[in-house]
């Protein structure tokens, strides 16, 4: 077997680790609120997200991995090795954050490492403006959209549930909870898988293996089945933070956070947008908190949470670009010997 196909192999290997620790520190995205409400033990919760996680690609397209992999590099002028020094990068990133218990979007650490990278390499001339504008909007918007979202839901059902007893309502929005934290795992995994699919598939393109850009199934199945798998894991660090730390939920509360979620992760996957499922469920626990009174929301958390989203492209795309400069050098000292 070719050296090439070799290596090509081993990168699709590193890709879908990265699939698998993009689950892992996601799981608290998808378990967080039912875990932290008691309708599910943390067992039981990422089960049931994880396999939702898995059947997404049943539901969604490939948008979301076209825009990833060809419409935000261009991707004639990336090498197996860009893709390999990019998803070290965000890898390491993914890790450090999983570690510090912080909440920050493995989406973003992707495409960061990703361009610091293909930067390092070709020029500013390899990103593609387009691409890269309707996600740098999507972060501020995407948060924005489910705050909305989570405060008019919530407030709707205090309406609805105002005349009812609260054992009432705790039993009933105990059942609609497996039902909107199984939309929110869904739309996870639809938006989120699909980011690994494009960099494969851009790995498949750039090694010739592929004549043109595209996404077989195995590339999709491999993707689903990584990130379910790192969801299996959990993320118990970032549970905390999400589920505990920004305000205190009930189960009607999970239940209007987790469709506010799910709501508007399937309108950005519709539009082949890769946002942060991350920094959706925050906003959207945030509405929920604060449609009951503003300072029922930690903010202060919500702030730290915040900055680490502002950092997370910046940072992961120096990491990036730090593994390529560090790796090429290495490999001319190698060749020089």
């Amino acid at each position: 077997m070719e050296p090439i196909i070799l290596f090509t192999i081993f990168v699709i290997f590193i890709a879908l680790i990265f699939d698998f620790t993009n689950g892992m520190h996601d799981a608290a995205n998808s378990v967080s609120t039912i875990v932290s409400t008691r309708v599910l033990s943390p067992k039981q919760a990422v089960v049931w997200a994880a396999f939702f996680n898995f059947i997404a690609f049943l539901v969604f397209g490939t948008a979301v991995a076209k825009t990833i992999g060809s419409g935000m590099i261009d991707v004639g002028t990336v090498t197996i090795f860009v893709i390999f020094c990019g998803l070290l990068g965000a890898i390491c990133w993914n890790l450090f954050t999983w570690h510090r218990g912080l909440p920050t979007s493995s989406s973003h650490a992707l495409i960061g490492a990703y361009a610091g990278a293909a930067v390092v390499n070709g020029g500013f001339g390899v990103i593609i403006p387009g691409g890269w504008i309707k996600t740098l909007i999507f972060i501020i918007l995407a948060p924005t959209i489910g705050l909305i979202l989570g405060y008019i839901l919530k407030v709707i059902s205090a309406w609805i549930a105002f005349k009812h007893s609260p054992e009432g309502v705790n039993k009933w929005s105990r059942v609609l909870q497996l039902f909107s934290a199984a939309l929110y795992s869904l739309g996870h995994g639809g938006n989120d898988a699909q980011k690994t699919m494009g960099i494969i598939a851009g790995l498949l393109f750039a090694s010739g293996l592929s004549s043109e850009f595209s996404i077989p199934l195995w590339v999709v199945l491999c993707a689903h089945a990584s990130i379910a798998m790192g969801t299996l894991s959990g993320g118990w660090r970032i549970v905390r933070t999400m589920g505990q730390k920004i305000t205190k939920l009930k189960p009607i509360d999970g239940v209007c956070a987790e469709t506010a979620s799910a709501l508007s992760i399937f309108l950005a996957t519709h539009l082949g947008i890769p946002v942060s499922t991350t920094h959706v469920i925050t906003g959207a626990i945030s509405g929920v908190g604060a449609s009951e009174r503003v300072s029922a929301v930690r903010w202060n958390v919500t702030f730290n949470i915040v900055w680490a989203w502002l950092f997370t492209i910046p940072g992961s795309a120096l990491i990036g670009a730090l593994i390529f400069t560090f790796l090429s050098q290495i490999i001319k000292l190698t060749t020089t010997v």
